[in-house]
């Protein structure tokens, strides 16, 4: 699939030269700064070195004095409480996260409801399993914005209910506390923060009212960063600040689960943040999509290695079989779009089939997009009902397409880049035609092609300072892998060099891309890998020169890490 190029303008030279000058970098990390708005001392330091103290006022957000207040209450008065959560990362890691620190002061349990049998959100089954538990106070995270019959009847029964939720509110609140940076009349100033993130805010709240100390709750930021990391939210402001002390609790202090989840997978530690969203969250996503997410929860509070590794192993086969779903699903959904004569008039995609596993469709929805780059919904059927995820292309925002159909539904969640949906079978048919009508009156033309960024046109010659060899690590990489975490708001720096040509070439697993890139100016060669690309291989196997756009990475064999540039893109040098 073709993508569009847009390169960043170069900063001007004499600005390279003075930041070099004044902060002794290279001029390639200069420029990254100049581009990212990093040009004075404090910016930089607050970038590089982000201090936990600089965490906004957690009693900014609307209703937070009211929500620290009742949990306090419920401490105070020995009121058992239920922490509810989703099903997936950012909701599991939530549960882990409130329930391990209320468990050393109140008498607390946790639920997290059957993704078949409750589906996504606030469930009845849920609510009252807490009244049969005699909880008075349910603390619901990472859902509940939208949940108002539900929060009506949990009332009814005497249960109070403090939402923390970072989805998209809709028309009406529920009737209880409820805290959410994107509602209205919320002043927090930052709307980006996960369900783990705000429910993080609301035990921070309630450690300042109570005089406790903060550390004892920053050690639990390794749970906040992974379901920063799993989310997809930006990885800035505050996420910034959350993630990069979380990934660095993750790798000095694992917890029992997270080291046997990672040994599980044959990996090593230390982890970046790419390692969490493609190493550990997908396996702890597994749990909810093919088990129960309590598992992964039991998961996160194992005590010891023993337990921890038993889970773990359990996780990763449900994660092998996901994977095998996933295909499954992929090639099931792709064939449907082959045969369907009016896709190629959509700008959007819609595919249902009765059979498919829910727990897989969002991701389905994903690989979809990476064949068809378009707003995509996969439906499945349960309880007699058509239910499934979205996707949406950058640029686009999928829940206001889906809200604009919330006629044909029966529910739906969400935000920009992904949501939930259920609706009755018999109106599949007209939602399909409604959303891509919706699609096609509303997309951008720039945003029906996928956009690769790219920092800086360099050589080769431009990774290495004076004396270095291209055999080793260079001080360039060093110093762009302190800008970790990467993420939405904080990409991995994408650099490109022009008029490559290609030597030692092949095809690994009939997938993935291998060569050396030589740079044309120097000559210098690089180790390069592109991850299924192997479509890619005529081209630079025909001797033709070509453009190539990648980021860096290192390799590591037989104990010798050597640089290699990880391939984003490569097309013909016109």
């Amino acid at each position: 699939m073709q993508k569009h190029w847009f390169i960043k303008q170069t900063p001007d030279p004499e600005k390279i030269q003075a930041t070099v000058d004044d902060l002794k970098v290279s001029p390639i990390m200069a420029s990254i700064l100049i581009q990212r708005n990093l040009t004075t001392l404090p910016e930089i330091r607050s970038f590089f070195t982000p201090d936990l103290y600089t965490l906004h006022d957690p009693f900014l957000m609307l209703n937070m004095s009211e929500a620290a207040e009742r949990l306090q209450k419920a401490v105070e008065e020995n009121q058992r409480i239920t922490v509810f959560g989703d099903y997936d990362v950012d909701g599991t890691t939530s549960v882990a996260l409130v329930y391990s620190i209320l468990k050393e002061y109140a008498s607390v349990d946790f639920y997290i409801p059957d993704r078949y049998e409750e589906g996504y959100g606030l469930s009845y089954k849920g609510i009252d399993r807490a009244l049969e538990n005699g909880c008075k106070l349910l603390i619901a995270l990472d859902c509940g914005i939208k949940e108002v019959d539900k929060v009506k009847y949990a009332k009814e029964k005497g249960l109070e209910i403090i939402v923390c939720d970072h989805h998209t509110p809709g028309a009406e609140i529920p009737d209880c506390i409820v805290l959410d940076p994107k509602q209205a009349g919320c002043e927090y100033p930052f709307k980006e923060l996960c369900g783990c993130g705000v429910g993080f805010k609301l035990l921070q709240a309630w450690f300042s009212n109570t005089n406790k100390d903060a550390s004892k709750l920053f050690e639990y930021l390794d749970l906040v960063a992974i379901a920063i990391g799993a989310d997809i939210v930006p990885v800035t402001g505050e996420n910034r600040v959350l993630c990069k002390h979380g990934i660095q609790r993750l790798n000095e202090n694992p917890r029992p689960g997270i080291e046997a989840l990672v040994e599980q997978a044959q990996r090593t530690f230390p982890l970046d943040l790419s390692n969490v969203v493609f190493t550990i969250a997908p396996r702890i996503n597994a749990a909810g999509r093919l088990k129960s997410g309590a598992r992964a929860v039991e998961l996160l509070l194992a005590d010891s290695k023993e337990k921890a590794k038993h889970i773990a192993q359990e996780i990763d086969e449900y994660n092998s079989e996901r994977r095998i779903l996933d295909a499954q699903t992929t090639q099931e959904a792709l064939e449907i779009i082959e045969a369907d004569e009016l896709f190629s008039g959509r700008k959007s995609t819609v595919v249902f089939q009765s059979d498919w596993h829910k727990g897989v469709v969002g991701i389905v929805a994903s690989r979809l997009i990476e064949h068809h780059y378009r707003p995509t919904i996969v439906l499945t059927q349960n309880k007699g009902e058509a239910t499934g995820s979205a996707r949406s292309v950058s640029g686009f925002n999928v829940y206001e397409a889906i809200t604009a159909c919330e006629h044909l539904l029966t529910q739906y969640g969400g935000h920009q880049h992904a949501a939930g949906l259920t609706l009755p079978l018999e109106n599949i048919i007209p939602f399909t035609e409604h959303f891509d009508a919706y699609v096609q009156q509303n997309i951008q033309p720039l945003d029906e092609v996928e956009e690769l960024t790219i920092d800086l046109e360099i050589a080769a010659s431009n990774l290495f300072l004076a004396g270095e060899s291209a055999l080793q690590v260079p001080r360039v990489y060093r110093m762009l892998e302190q800008m970790e975490p990467f993420g939405p708001g904080n990409s991995k720096p994408v650099f490109c060099i022009r008029n490559a040509y290609a030597t030692r070439q092949k095809v690994l697993k009939e997938a993935h891309l291998k060569f050396d890139l030589v740079d044309p100016v120097s000559g210098i060669e690089l180790p390069a890998i592109g991850f299924n690309m192997a479509d890619k291989a005529d081209l630079i196997a025909s001797g033709c020169a070509f453009d190539c756009a990648f980021t860096l990475e290192t390799n590591t064999w037989q104990n010798r890490t050597t640089l290699q540039i990880q391939v984003r893109d490569i097309r013909e040098t016109l």
